[in-house]
């Protein structure tokens, strides 16, 4: 059994980028390749939605509870997003990275921001999509929001892509195989060099624009 810690992997991206998609396949090849690796799993005060399984998806709590465990300092970040609370739970992410095990963190900008104001070693990526165009169609493909929700989420989309040059990484999810790959060889390779970020910060200010 190796003595190597694992990574506490940070990943945003906004609202229909397909992030968590990109991060599950990433997940099953690392742990194909016996590079083993796990989601984060949130603590949250939303309800779950179809399929959500409780303790695998999020730890589904209720307001007092949330607060409770806030209080006691178990959270090394907590945001408030679309009117719920989420946090991500310190004893999990720790108990995993002393085992080796890689924990993929998928929280927003703010929370990306709290974490750097802690005493927390990480790694930060953030999914650019190629397009505003491209995004407006995936937020509605999903077919799970009102038009105003949508709205409410293209304008905080625009707000998190305003933060993601503040990552360690940029990745544009075009060709969904070439994101997943890219995502791979920067966790695998503790000095990974891109070389095409100059284009992807370009991408992202026609994103802006």
């Amino acid at each position: 059994m190796s003595n190597e810690k694992g990574q506490l992997i940070v990943i945003s991206a906004p609202s229909g980028a397909g992030k968590t998609s990109i991060i599950k396949n990433v997940i099953r090849k690392l742990n194909d390749e016996n590079k083993k690796s796990t989601f984060s799993i949130s603590h949250t005060t939303r309800l779950p939605r179809d399929g959500d399984i409780d303790g695998s998806d999020y730890f589904f709590v209720s307001n007092e509870i949330f607060d409770e465990l806030y209080e006691a300092g178990n959270f090394i970040e907590t945001a408030e997003v679309h009117d719920y609370k989420y946090g991500t739970s310190k004893d999990f992410i720790d108990k995993n990275i002393n085992q080796g095990i890689n924990v993929f963190l998928e929280i927003d900008v703010q929370g990306f921001q709290k974490l750097r104001s802690k005493n927390v070693e990480f790694r930060s990526m953030f999914i650019l999509p190629p397009s505003i165009n491209e995004l407006r169609e995936r937020i509605q493909k999903r077919g799970l929001d009102s038009e105003g929700v949508i709205e409410k989420r293209m304008k905080n989309a625009l707000k998190e892509l305003g933060e993601a040059e503040e990552y360690d990484y940029l990745v544009i999810n075009d060709v969904f195989e070439h994101a997943i790959q890219e995502l791979l060889e920067m966790v695998i390779n503790n000095d990974y060099k891109d070389h095409s970020r100059d284009k992807k910060l370009k991408i992202l200010q026609d994103l802006l624009s």
